[in-house]
């Protein structure tokens, strides 16, 4: 092998620096960038704004080799600036529902008489086969958080039209000016309920209210005096990953009249799965894909990574199509 001299050391040295350079930006994007967490696989998003702080509220994905899905407790993550996440660890666990017994799928958290109130979706025990929706509770949005029912709020046996042991999953819960509290839920079905003011039982019949390609994932929002129902969704004669699609109404009871795709697959992903918020002036558009790679586990069904883009809105009040991205909120907002 030929000895590098000093002169050729000098020579190479900027083209060595500047391909250094560049592996280092590979290798260490910029905050902000998607995915926004990296460390850890994460799906199912739900952020919730306090005051100048977003908390996100994440599951975990610890899926290995070939598991389809292996989630066993749900973790929280705070931003002031849509860059720089800070890690609050697990907040729950799902053997903290003690009557359920594996999976700790989607959820979301809401504020509400000076408490915060968690919604997720478990598999629940042999008592009541099939998929179930708890609610816990905490004085914090990092918690802890404990079961605040001791008892599935939502139960297969409860939505009988299903036909299959997984259509009570992916709770969204919503406060509408009034302060009446709603929860949507659903797969290939979606429902609504109304909460009691104890947050803990449902108050009047289960509604539903599916709109086209419904497969999962449905978020609630409102934005002036439009109503928002997110959702992702599955057109099975032509697509064969899930994207997603809204729909508008101009009351949370309806009607709901579809809009149309809001954006495609998530990388990778076959699920994703919307959250939209408001946050400083600026409205953000959360999923999740498939991308990231952690040591020497690649992204797969099993193990999905948080994104988000900013969202833009039209006069009418239609959502802006939005177009997935590695930058993510690194870039200026094109409206």
């Amino acid at each position: 092998m030929k000895k590098l001299t000093p002169r050729l050391a000098m020579t190479l040295a900027p083209i060595i620096f500047l391909l250094g350079s560049l592996v280092g930006a590979q290798a260490d994007p910029a905050p902000g960038s998607n995915p926004i967490i990296r460390d850890k696989f994460t799906a199912d998003p739900a952020p919730l704004v306090v005051g100048d702080t977003l908390y996100l509220f994440t599951g975990h994905d610890e899926a290995q080799r070939d598991e389809m899905f292996n989630m066993r407790e749900w973790l929280v993550y705070s931003t002031r600036d849509m860059r720089t996440w800070t890690d609050h660890g697990p907040i729950l666990q799902v053997a903290d529902f003690k009557w359920a017994k594996k999976d700790a799928w989607a959820s979301q958290t809401i504020y509400k008489n000076g408490k915060y109130w968690f919604y997720a979706a478990v598999e629940h025990d042999d008592t009541q086969p099939g998929k179930a929706i708890g609610v816990a509770v905490s004085d914090r949005p990092t918690g802890p958080f404990v079961d605040a029912k001791g008892s599935a709020l939502i139960t297969n046996q409860m939505t009988p039209k299903g036909t299959h042991s997984w259509e009570d999953i992916d709770p969204t819960v919503f406060t509408d000016l009034d302060g009446t509290t709603w929860i949507a839920w659903g797969n290939r079905q979606c429902y609504i309920a109304r909460l009691k003011e104890n947050m803990i039982e449902i108050d009047g019949p289960i509604t539903e209210i599916t709109p086209p390609h419904f497969e999962e994932g449905p978020w609630l929002h409102k934005r002036g005096d439009v109503y928002y129902l997110t959702y992702a969704s599955l057109d099975r004669s032509t697509h064969q990953d899930e994207r997603v699609s809204y729909a508008t109404a101009p009351s949370i009871e309806g009607p709901w009249t579809w809009r149309g795709e809001l954006t495609g697959s998530g990388k990778y992903s076959f699920t994703i799965h919307p959250a939209i918020i408001e946050f400083k002036g600026n409205w953000y558009l959360f999923l999740h894909n498939a991308a990231l790679t952690i040591g020497d586990l690649n992204g797969a069904l099993g193990r999905r990574s948080v994104t988000v883009e900013y969202l833009h809105y039209n006069k009418d009040g239609t959502m802006i199509p939005v177009i997935q991205t590695n930058a993510g909120v690194t870039t200026e907002q094109q409206p």
